[in-house]
């Protein structure tokens, strides 16, 4: 399934809307959000990935930090979760499900959510990830659009996962590569969604399946706005732009591109393999932040003092002028 295809799907059927509702499937948040009363909302989603790492343990890890990023993306502190696996029983021994369960349940306790139980299904490909729920505060909801004319972008993780996790498969990466980019994706967002709530933040989203490119896509959308970025201000994994240059991509990337085309213009004499690295698939990615600019600058200090040293402004929001977002 290609970027887009659920959200065109889903708007095709007809969703009953209970006053309550916060925010639903209308423009591919992170979450949905349900109002319980003036000060409570519960915060919703569900993930599930297929291994990125070879070590279950590791996995497990990468796949809970994933799943709880969109509740952070969102503002929100996640509560409880529950745990979504489809394993192949034919294929790995039981200890590997139960190592990966095990790296679930590190990051569930590292983020002081409450794990409530689970299910589970026999399945051809491996996968796990959770169904997390979450609190937040009704008036304080962040969302992907609501971004303005003159928002700072901020990004607080390097890019360049899918790249990485691809050639690794190919051949077991160097731990100078592979590293930095597994901690990274282990590492939760919940730091720097507990400090951006400090500041006048005006959206935010999770980098993920569709790409530092997509992403901003979705948070363009019909804003009237555009988005520029500047290419050199991006973090990029060690070893990214090399495989890249070599052509060792994952399919997902060429989707992505396909997704923002029209919509995203390159000016001389930025990298296409960079570029390539813009549309990458990313797995428990940072957030991307439409900030202020007048705390921009102040955030992106805190951020970075927090020990979030590949946080980085990347670009800022204008008012359209097309083609939606153009790298520089």
């Amino acid at each position: 399934m290609g970027p887009g295809d659920l959200d065109r799907v889903m708007s095709s059927i007809s969703i009953p809307r209970d006053e309550n509702v916060i925010v639903g499937p209308e423009t591919s948040d992170d979450a949905g959000v349900y109002r319980l009363d003036a000060k409570r909302a519960l915060v919703q989603t569900v993930d599930f990935i297929t291994p990125v790492v070879d070590d279950p343990f590791t996995f497990g890890r990468i796949a809970a930090a994933n799943s709880l990023s969109d509740v952070y993306a969102m503002g929100g502190k996640p509560i409880t979760a529950m745990n979504i696996v489809c394993f192949p029983c034919g294929k790995f021994p039981l200890e590997v499900l139960e190592e990966i369960l095990k790296g679930g349940l590190d990051r569930m306790k590292e983020a002081g959510v409450q794990l409530l139980g689970g299910h589970s299904v026999q399945d051809n490909e491996l996968k796990y990830g959770l169904s997390v729920t979450g609190m937040a505060d009704p008036a304080r909801i962040l969302r992907n659009i609501g971004m303005r004319d003159g928002d700072g972008i901020i990004l607080t993780k390097a890019v360049g996962t899918g790249i990485l996790a691809t050639a690794n498969k190919a051949e077991p990466l160097d731990g100078r590569i592979l590293d930095p980019m597994i901690e990274s994706m282990v590492s939760l967002n919940r730091q720097a969604s507990e400090i951006m709530l400090g500041y006048d933040v005006h959206a935010c989203t999770d980098v993920t399946g569709f790409g530092l490119v997509g992403h901003l896509r979705e948070m363009i959308g019909q804003s009237g706005l555009e988005v520029v970025v500047d290419s050199k201000r991006v973090s990029v994994f060690a070893g990214a732009l090399d495989f890249a240059c070599s052509g060792m991509m994952p399919a997902g990337l060429h989707r992505n591109r396909e997704f923002s085309r029209g919509i995203c213009r390159v000016e001389d004499p930025v990298d296409t393999a960079l570029v390539d690295i813009f549309h990458d698939p990313q797995t428990s990615g940072g957030l991307l932040i439409a900030v202020d600019k007048k705390d921009s600058e102040r955030l992106l200090d805190e951020l970075r003092v927090s020990g979030l040293k590949s946080s980085a402004i990347i670009g800022e929001v204008k008012k359209y002028k097309g083609p939606g977002i153009t790298i520089i």
